[in-house]
């Protein structure tokens, strides 16, 4: 399935006057920055930092201060909020138990996505949103069939829609890269986790 495409029908539909409201995880700045740039333009959007993957804590912090001055900074369209979720490393130890040999964008990480984006879905719901999404699609080390699976089973689960994506396509990721040099994003060299520390994605996220 084309996610893009599958995107581009629902936005092509959406009334501007009548923004549906959003919830979107993030896991920092330099992802979120073309995300946001392009949906704001049809949705209300609040951003949820849910990564209790991220380690050291220290990490964790120094990118939410980073997603939350770009919001700030940043000229979108409509209003943009944020939510700083709680930190539990612990949380992701235990969905990483079993899998600490797993390679880099395999089953520990499949577990991982599942984990941001339930707490993702379940938020929604509660608070009535209309849609949740993710940014993590943008980066090319991500997989995007397996996020956009997750959401849909998700949607069923919680019964709030999953907007669909794969914000790496028409140039996102680049634009992304474009925005992260004019913000002077902090641009972290690993993904989040301790198994992800010795591996180089300075110019994958």
């Amino acid at each position: 399935m084309n996610y893009q495409k599958e995107l581009d029908k629902i936005t092509e539909k959406i009334d501007i006057n009548k923004a549906p409201r959003l919830l979107l995880h993030a896991c920092c700045a330099p992802c979120s920055s073309y995300v946001l740039e392009y949906l704001s333009e049809y949705f209300d959007i609040t951003v949820y930092y849910y990564n209790p993957n991220i380690s050291p804590e220290g990490e964790f912090i120094k990118r939410y201060e980073e997603l939350k001055r770009l919001i700030k900074e940043m000229p979108l369209k409509n209003e943009v909020k944020l939510i700083k979720g709680v930190y539990r490393y612990e949380d992701f130890l235990d969905i990483a138990e079993g899998l600490e040999e797993s390679p880099e964008g395999g089953e520990r990480c499949f577990k991982c996505y599942e984990m941001r984006l339930e707490k993702t879905a379940a938020l929604a719901r509660d608070e009535g949103f209309d849609y949740f999404c993710t940014t993590l699609s943008i980066s090319p080390l991500k997989n995007s069939q397996k996020l956009n699976e997750i959401g849909f089973e998700l949607e069923k689960r919680y019964g709030v829609k999953w907007l669909p994506s794969d914000f790496k396509k028409k140039e996102g990721y680049k634009r992304s890269i474009e925005l992260s040099r004019k913000y002077n994003l902090y641009r972290q060299n690993f993904c989040g986790c301790v198994y992800s520390h010795s591996t180089e994605e300075k110019d994958e996220q």
